[in-house]
């Protein structure tokens, strides 16, 4: 029998709104056993230097460039986890000596696959340094190297989870992204379109929030159908699977002409057909898609997308936890990474052959 891993996971998402943290045991394999989780929210002054790091990282054309205060924003981000982590070992009696590993997503700037760059800020030695604790990082760059799209990189640990497949796993950060599960385990996974980055940028230029909280602005205004119709257009939906986006890559698509709730409704109503059109790609139709990720919270998303589904069910209506999922995942695919482990596909990122990833840092895996 495999080893159990005690590992922690790591996620700063593209919604730039904290850091998820999730434990969990596991062999990288069939077994998971889900443990406690938390977010840490990140305070506004985080959060705009966070978006001042996408600004500065624009012209970045190698991963290890860090142009204007990127170098600062890193090491802060860096500190911004350790703290993440060393609160959730107090919150929950635990110390770094109860934790095997911990995967450490980092905050993504970059991620341009078609230019074989992709850049997640985020010191996974200095990390490990300051906690004692070894850590995987990078998980996504090996992949990049080798021609894949780098992402979406969960699917390996949706394939555990699923219990009654075909299945649909959807979740809804910044960028929004799917994995289907066949009924014989075969998994195909992609980013669907926008999440909840186009929306929450929208409502911060025009209010200062950093979310349409609920989806009440969308769900109090109207949805316009010619600038759906023009989002719906974009030839990134007639491209066939894998591939994946970059945060920014619908920052062209306007709504400026629209009122605040309309714009809302409107962006709301581009992420919601943007996943359900993933559907033309499955090898068979789904039991159940699950939504996972923050998107769920928002109640005109949720409802457009049962609306046009039918058989949508959110995380926790399955027994899971949207919110942690994909920190649970990076826990997952640390622990793959040190086994050695495929933690992409070429049914998920395009890679010409399954492939393992991540770098390693700390005295117990040296």
């Amino acid at each position: 029998m495999s080893k159990i891993y005690t590992s922690l996971g790591l996620m700063s998402g593209t919604s730039l709104d904290g850091i998820d943290v999730a434990l969990i045991r596991t062999d990288g394999e069939g077994v998971v056993e889900r443990g406690p989780n938390a977010t840490y929210a990140y305070t506004q002054a985080q959060q705009n230097q966070l978006r001042q790091a996408l600004v500065d990282a624009v012209h970045i054309s190698k991963r290890t460039e860090r142009p204007a205060q990127l170098a600062e924003t890193e090491a802060a981000l860096t500190a911004w986890h350790q703290d993440a982590v060393q609160s959730f070992l107090k919150d929950n009696g635990l110390s770094s000596s109860n934790i095997d590993v911990i995967g450490f997503h980092g905050q993504t700037i970059i991620h341009r696959p078609e230019q074989g760059l992709t850049v997640q800020l985020g010191l996974g030695a200095e990390l490990s340094k300051a906690l004692q604790t070894p850590v995987v990082y990078d998980l996504r760059a090996a992949d990049v190297a080798a021609g894949g799209q780098g992402a979406p990189l969960v699917p390996a640990y949706h394939r555990a989870l699923a219990k009654n497949p075909p299945m649909a796993f959807v979740n809804i950060g910044g960028v929004a992204n799917v994995t289907h599960v066949s009924a014989n385990g075969e998994v195909l996974a992609f980013d669907t379109g926008p999440g909840n980055a186009l929306i929450n940028d929208w409502v911060h230029e025009h209010t200062g929030q950093t979310h349409d909280d609920g989806g009440a602005l969308a769900l109090a205004g109207k949805i316009s159908p010619k600038h759906l119709k023009a989002a719906l257009e974009n030839p990134y939906f007639q491209k066939r699977p894998p591939k994946s986006l970059d945060r920014n890559s619908f920052e062209n698509f306007s709504v400026e002409d629209l009122s605040l709730e309309n714009g809302a409704a409107t962006l709301t109503a581009f992420t919601v057909h943007s996943i359900a059109r993933a559907a033309r790609w499955f090898h068979e139709p789904v039991n159940t898609w699950v939504i996972c990720g923050g998107g769920r919270h928002n109640a005109a998303i949720m409802q457009g997308l049962k609306e046009i589904l039918g058989n949508v069910e959110s995380a926790e209506q399955i027994g899971l936890n949207g919110d942690s999922m994909e920190a649970e995942a990076w826990a997952y695919l640390a622990v793959r990474s040190l086994r050695g482990l495929p933690i992409t596909f070429p049914g998920t990122t395009g890679v010409a052959s399954a492939l393992t990833g991540g770098i390693s840092v700390g005295e117990r895996y040296k």
